[in-house]
């Protein structure tokens, strides 16, 4: 599903180069795995558009992952060689890695049980008038751990990711600005990891904070302050990204609620009461996010009207993207080409709106690929080349040259 927004009067010069941001919303690790599909899609259908070299990006949640990567020239191939058919040469990835439990926040909470229980019956038997058994609660309510699952791993595995192959762990080395976006959990305050005052901050840090999803990681402690899932906030702050002048934004957001009308024929589909808490909640939360985008779109609209916005959404009837568990990373591959295939479709269905759109913005749609409705997201997708990591960085830097001169040419001829 594609929402756009075509601005009512660009203020980009002819003579100038588009600016183009990118946002990306969180969605846990089947969200990702979604955002992957689709801007694996966009990058092949949009010629003219590399999603390395923009001029812009904020991510959140695991968003902030695929922004920090494309920021860090991690193109979309790469990524899917990471995490769909896991032959890179780069980087290894080990779902168990995202899944280990938190065992030190377990025993963190068990070791203050014997002071709790302790002061309980101390009450109980000194003033049982006062104590009553609903403070239980409360009281032991502490006992519960933040998260199940240990995010210091999920930062060592970015950290390792980042400071390889001339990539950069640092927000102020970065050749265009990201924004990585959490929520200080004693105040609801949403930060922007790489903005001043924040920019100093490692961006593994950041990504590991910002996908601190309430319930599954403990809250990551910065600067004394303790920051969680930034969707708490908002869906995809693209705000981050339409406030610094850009002329195209191009956001992904994983998460809308299942519509059961339309969707699969079976007895959990139609009624989906009947699929048990986790279906409520999932059905719930997709809900409450997909409101929240839908009121920031609009709002967007009204206060960026000169600025050209494409956000790519999953189609509410897609019964097998919402059944999916939403933690589990064993469905990526086929959540991937869902995703894949469902942008590719929405911009086969919108290429006759889209092409005067992105024109403007020396962008055109590739029919060959549109055409092909076969096309599977691992098609495009060449086997990787061996490199040692002297020569991956020879290879950025010769790139890096490349590109400047193809830069100085286009000013040039316009």
């Amino acid at each position: 599903m594609l929402s756009l927004h075509s601005a009512r009067q660009r203020a980009r010069k002819p003579a100038d180069a588009p600016k183009i941001g990118l946002a990306v919303a969180g969605g846990g690790p089947i969200g990702g795995m979604y955002e992957l599909g689709a801007l694996r899609a966009i990058d092949e259908a949009f010629d003219g558009l590399d999603l390395t070299r923009l001029d812009c990006y904020v991510g959140v949640s695991s968003g902030a992952f695929l922004a920090a990567g494309l920021a860090n020239r991690m193109d979309t191939a790469e990524m899917c060689r990471i995490f769909i058919t896991g032959d890179s040469d780069d980087v290894q990835f080990k779902p168990e890695t995202f899944m280990r439990p938190a065992f030190l926040e377990y025993a963190k909470r068990a070791a203050s049980l014997p002071r709790l229980a302790t002061q309980f019956w101390r009450e109980l038997l000194f003033s049982p008038v006062e104590a009553r058994w609903a403070d239980l609660v409360t009281r032991f309510g502490g006992l519960v751990p933040n998260g199940l699952f240990d995010n210091a791993q999920v930062e060592r595995f970015l950290r390792e990711t980042f400071t390889r192959r001339g990539r950069s762990n640092d927000f102020r080395e970065l050749a265009a600005p990201l924004y990585v976006v959490a929520v200080d959990l004693d105040s609801g305050e949403a930060v922007r990891f790489g903005d001043e005052g924040w920019d100093d901050m490692p961006i593994s840090k950041a990504i590991q904070a910002s996908a601190a999803l309430p319930g599954l990681y403990p809250p990551v402690e910065l600067r004394d302050r303790h920051f969680v899932d930034g969707a708490l906030r908002r869906t995809m702050h693209a705000s981050v990204v339409l406030e610094r002048g850009i002329d195209l934004l191009i956001g992904v957001n994983p998460l809308v609620p299942f519509n059961s009308q339309r969707g699969p024929d079976s007895d959990v589909a139609r009624n989906l009461a009947s699929g048990g808490l986790p279906a409520v909640l999932s059905q719930t939360f997709r809900t409450l996010l997909q409101s929240r985008m839908q009121v920031g779109l609009a709002r967007y609209t009204q206060q960026y009207p000169n600025i050209d916005q494409l956000v790519f959404e999953p189609n509410a009837d897609d019964g097998e993207l919402f059944f999916a568990n939403a933690f589990s990373f064993s469905a990526r591959r086929r959540i991937c080409e869902i995703a894949y295939r469902n942008t590719l479709a929405d911009l086969r269905n919108r290429a006759d709106v889209l092409r005067p759109l992105l024109a403007a913005h020396d962008i055109r749609l590739r029919d060959e690929i549109l055409a092909d409705q076969q096309r599977s997201i691992l098609d495009g997708i060449a086997p990787p080349v061996r490199d040692t990591e002297t020569t991956a960085r020879l290879k950025r830097t010769l790139d890096d040259v490349e590109q400047l001169v193809a830069q100085r040419r286009s000013r040039r001829t316009r």
